[in-house]
């Protein structure tokens, strides 16, 4: 394929390495053109995934910085074809000249996604390995980072590939008893095909199971912190956050909009909404502010629920609990403990009153000191926990969580013929629709508009 260049590192922003990669035919060559090795040796010379030292030339010849190279032969590079990269000083300016300098070369500008499309294309990795790049690029916690690596490692491909070679081994006997007659093929045997359908059930329930986990994972969870007017809903936000991210006065009803951050409580990535305290008001402004905070409570998944802890239980309070209690997942916090200190909290059976259900926990909390803020974090873990699923096989994507359930519905209607008594050739009609919602997950069946899709979504360099 015709070489193909770009900055692999975040473009527009100075830093202390930034990389160029040329990857395809003629990729050594291009990047010969656009260096010089300290006493004219050959970069096509170099050993190979080596570092070497050279200067960087642009487009006039010039040099423009000192920068080291590396080249990988074909097939054993990230795209399996010969790939060169110059790791250089961060400088947009220099990373822009040099990149000026492999075009003019003969390299071409490298569409979003392109390096890992090749790579995919020449059997470097399959679908599931190439979107867990995306999904490793963009990871915002460690586990989702680590479920990614593993990904780009082969570990879905590996479950699903169990699958799908136990259903084409199943499929290639019954057409080989078929085909040949005459040959000595045992034929396929109804408790072996009834086995192998099992076991693909079973694993593909596991992996459907998992997709409610990936989508916390990747997307995090949507939370709202609701509460009356100051009662410490904004303290909240900016003491999880560790930093003012939310304007905190005396006055109750500053916040007059929603404010949405992301944070990391309990190991969990969660989407926070900070709202106008609600109540009934006659100030037009706010009552819009408290409308978007009825809206945000209703579409949260999990709901902090903010009472004041130095101040009396009003039916307001109470029904606002009510309303996050029909949220399902929620959590009852009480505020400013810094100004209640040795007080006992209200009874809880008097606020709990009348609820569809109890909160997930109970936290009280100073939003000044710091203290209760770990038992908030306990709390969210123990909501949304790991659980003991295998790093790398939690599905974070929707194409292929959509893949795997075609796949899990295809096979137990295989085995729903099969105990129907239903002939073979009957059964794996259905076994054969398994096998290519698989392939398509994988990528050894799916269509190449669905790839260029798929890799349109990635940043330029990768």
């Amino acid at each position: 394929m015709e070489p193909i260049a770009a900055i692999s590192t975040a473009r527009g922003v100075a830093a202390a390495v930034g990389v160029l990669r040329v990857s395809g035919d003629g990729a050594v060559a291009a990047a010969e053109a656009v260096v010089r090795r300290p006493g004219g040796a050959k970069l096509a010379e170099a050993p190979a995934r080596t570092l070497v030292r050279c200067s960087l030339l642009d487009c006039t010849g010039a040099v423009i910085d000192d920068c080291l190279a590396v080249v990988f032969p074909a097939p054993h590079s990230y795209t399996g074809e010969d790939v060169v990269e110059l790791q250089c000083h961060g400088s947009p300016v220099v990373l822009e000249e040099g990149l000026r300098a492999l075009l003019a070369a003969g390299a071409r500008q490298a569409k979003p996604g392109e390096f890992t499309k090749r790579a995919f294309l020449n059997g470097r990795m399959d679908l599931t390995a190439a979107e867990a790049v995306i999904d490793l690029i963009d990871a915002e916690t460690a586990e989702e980072a680590r479920n990614a690596a593993m990904q780009v490692n082969g570990a879905l491909a590996r479950a699903v590939g169990a699958v799908y070679d136990m259903l084409m081994d199943v499929a290639a006997r019954f057409y080989a008893v078929v085909d040949y007659p005459d040959e000595d093929i045992a034929p396929l045997q109804r408790t072996e095909l009834e086995a192998a359908l099992e076991t693909g059930e079973k694993t593909l329930q596991a992996l459907v199971d998992t997709t409610e986990r990936g989508r916390i994972l990747k997307r995090g969870v949507p939370t709202v912190i609701v509460g009356r007017p100051n009662v410490g809903k904004s303290s909240l936000l900016n003491a999880l956050l560790g930093f003012d991210r939310a304007i905190v006065t005396d006055v109750a009803g500053t916040t007059r909009d929603t404010v949405e951050e992301k944070v990391l409580c309990g190991g969990v990535l969660l989407r926070l909404t900070d709202t106008a305290g609600i109540r009934e008001t006659e100030d037009a402004v706010e009552k819009i502010g408290v409308e978007r905070s009825r809206s945000a409570l209703e579409q949260a998944s999990l709901v902090l629920a903010v009472l004041d802890s130095a101040a009396e239980v009003t039916s307001e309070d109470q029904a606002l609990l009510r309303q996050a209690a029909k949220q399902g997942r929620w959590i009852l916090v009480w505020s400013k403990r810094d100004l209640t200190a040795g007080r006992p909290l209200p009874a809880m059976d008097r606020v709990l009153a009348d609820l569809d259900h109890p909160p997930a926990a109970v936290v009280a909390l100073s939003n000044v000191t710091g203290q209760g803020l770990e038992d908030l974090e306990r709390a969210v873990a123990a909501l949304y926990p790991a659980g003991e699923t295998a790093a790398g096989t939690v599905v974070t994507n929707s194409r292929q969580g959509a893949a795997i359930e075609r796949a899990l519905t295809a096979v137990r209607s295989a085995l729903g013929a099969l105990r129907g008594g239903l002939t073979p050739d009957a059964v794996l009609t259905d076994a054969e629709e398994a096998l290519d919602a698989l392939g398509e997950l994988t990528g050894k069946t799916i269509r190449e508009d669905l790839v260029e899709t798929i890799f349109s979504r990635f940043c330029v360099g990768k």
